[in-house]
């Protein structure tokens, strides 16, 4: 049951108060992560033989993934994005795709996929209600896309991305983890993509997020640095001066061909303006990305309460959540601790 502000004489109808933190931060956009398993093996998420998985059973269910989504949407959510792990591993995504694009309140539903089984499942996921895609590609060289990923499926993932331009998804975004010593020499290419495509790619700075804890600064290529070779190779780069609701930093090239988008979390962190939070896929509610501390939903969802008190629980701990959300990560001190989650297991 959403918190309402009274309504006026004469008048039922009530609104849910906001979802804001103590800094004024208005939450609207929750991640979902449906799975922690992944099909690739990322040299910067996780090692060769992988990470232990939560068993089965403990992953929530459509079911109350759709009842979490619902009781967000009804006190102020309204952009849902899901994540993994790699969701298309999850058998029958598509299931839980149209029933999260039939809640009200839901006005953009999203994925972030990294494309390798997505051209088997692109049609059924727009026709289920996805709206949009996030695709995840480090390298447009083969050779170095399988030295990131330590599996052979670069022409999948090209194939993915053919599919969803192919049933109508729009914006695709493709997201390029940059790392320095690795990565560099693909940028250019990936500026030349993004012209020939008509797609905007978004470099993300490297974040200490990894299972063997083998984060360094110096390994992260900067936003800046990205930038400069990208004007000196092709154009120079245009802010995008419409608001995007992204946390990217968007631009295009001096001649309007090409959109391009920086994430620097780690130099130019954007907590300030932080609109979103995370459900992982065993139902641990988390504030931040970096975050210490995590709220469990899971426990609540299967407590054999009535579905009032339920959602009445879930709300409250949506609201503890985010009331109790920090400033933003401490990356860049000295007191940072990097969080015993990793990506695959938090959810992008």
């Amino acid at each position: 049951m959403a918190l309402q502000t009274p309504a006026p004489a004469g008048q039922a109808l009530a609104i849910a108060l906001p979802l804001l933190d103590r800094f004024g931060r208005r939450h609207t956009k929750l991640r979902v992560s449906v799975t922690d398993r992944c099909n690739l093996r990322c040299r910067y998420c996780m090692p060769a033989e992988g990470i232990p998985v939560a068993p089965r059973d403990e992953l929530l269910t459509f079911e109350e993934i759709e009842r979490v989504v619902r009781i967000a949407a009804s006190v102020g959510v309204t952009q849902v994005r899901l994540t993994g792990g790699e969701p298309l591993v999850r058998k029958g995504l598509e299931v839980l795709v149209a029933k999260l694009a039939r809640l009200p309140g839901v006005e953009d539903l999203a994925l972030s996929t990294n494309a390798v089984l997505l051209d088997e499942h692109a049609e059924s996921l727009r026709a289920a209600g996805l709206k949009r895609v996030n695709i995840s590609l480090d390298a447009l060289d083969p050779t170095v896309f399988k030295e990131l990923t330590r599996r052979d499926d670069y022409q999948r993932v090209v194939a993915g991305i053919a599919a969803a331009r192919r049933v109508g998804f729009d914006p695709i975004k493709v997201n390029v983890v940059s790392l320095r010593g690795v990565t560099e020499s693909e940028v250019v290419p990936f500026g030349c993509f993004a012209r020939d495509t008509g797609l905007e790619v978004r470099f993300i700075e490297y974040m200490p997020l990894d299972a063997s804890s083998a984060w360094e600064r110096g390994r992260v290529l900067f936003a800046a640095d990205i930038r400069r070779a990208l004007e000196e190779s092709i154009q120079p780069l245009v802010p995008v001066t419409e608001p995007t609701g992204s946390p990217a930093t968007e631009y295009t090239f001096a001649d309007g061909v090409g959109r391009i988008g920086f994430i620097p979390t780690v130099s130019q962190p954007f907590c300030a303006s932080c609109d979103r939070f995370r459900l992982t896929a065993d139902g641990k509610l988390r504030s931040c990305l970096f975050s210490l501390d995590e709220v469990d939903l899971r426990e609540p969802l299967r407590s054999g309460a009535s579905d009032e008190v339920i959602e009445e629980r879930v709300e409250e701990l949506i609201r503890q959540a985010i009331r109790d959300k920090g400033p933003g990560h401490e990356i860049n001190t000295d007191h940072f601790v990097q969080p015993l989650r990793t990506m695959s297991s938090i959810g992008g």
